[in-house]
């Protein structure tokens, strides 16, 4: 069985990232730095732990994803421009000074505390 979410499972054990406001650790992450696994995203998943870290993105849609998620857009420092809660099947428009996005279930920003003008980071 060593399809590329058990590659990826297997790396994360040995130096797993986290988002992280503050010094305070708010979840485990997966960062989808190439343009496969952006593309992919959250498609076809029935949820995620912790969230989802997009690189060189403006701009989400939700066709393919199967629960409501909670998307942050970021600038190139990672402060929190904007957040919205979107429903499956949607098109967001670009946020035109993002550079990364942080998607993850429906909810879990209120849970973190998680809001514009926060700067998050990805530690490992």
């Amino acid at each position: 069985m060593a399809g590329w979410w058990w590659t990826r499972a297997f790396q994360y054990a040995a130096g797993m990232p986290w988002l992280v406001v503050e010094d305070h650790v708010l979840a485990s992450i997966e960062v989808a730095a190439t343009r496969a696994e952006r593309r992919r995203g959250l498609i076809g998943r029935d949820g995620i732990d912790g969230a989802l870290v997009l690189r060189r993105t403006r701009a989400i849609h939700t066709f393919g994803v199967r629960f409501p998620i909670d998307v942050a857009y970021c600038d190139s420092s990672m402060l929190v421009l904007r957040t919205a809660s979107v429903n499956p099947n949607r098109i967001c428009l670009p946020v035109l000074r993002a550079s990364s996005v942080v998607e993850a279930e429906a909810g879990s920003f209120a849970r973190w505390g998680l809001r514009p003008g926060d700067i998050v980071e990805v530690r490992a």
